[in-house]
């Protein structure tokens, strides 16, 4: 699992989440209960196998869930991918945000 580094505050700086296609899937799942791929995909101006990549990493890290469901609008047999942040997810993000935001303050402490 990628360095985390808790700072000065006790936030803690996510490597996994910090990649910047990672930290904005984080970003569009924080607030909503969950949002379909393809929205998620569009949002964010990528092709199918970039997301994947990315959605796979912090699936592996326990950050983000995908579920498949029918969709009852859809002619065809294909189903739905389901993206959300998962408890851990919502707790690692909103603790980088906070390291973040510490940085950007000047409340961390940098060893020489």
């Amino acid at each position: 699992m990628p360095a985390e580094t808790t700072d000065a505050t006790g936030a803690v700086f996510n490597e996994l989440i910090h990649a910047p296609l990672r930290f904005r899937i984080c970003g569009l799942l924080r607030n909503v209960k969950s949002a379909d791929f393809s929205a998620i995909r569009e949002a964010l101006n990528v092709s199918d196998a970039a997301l994947s990549k990315h959605l796979k990493v912090l699936s592996d890290g326990g950050f983000v869930a995908m579920t498949k469901s029918s969709s009852a609008g859809r002619a065809d047999a294909r189903r739905v991918s389901w993206l959300s942040l998962t408890p851990q997810g919502k707790t690692a993000f909103d603790s980088h945000l906070a390291a973040l935001q510490a940085i950007a303050a000047g409340l961390n402490e940098v060893d020489d």
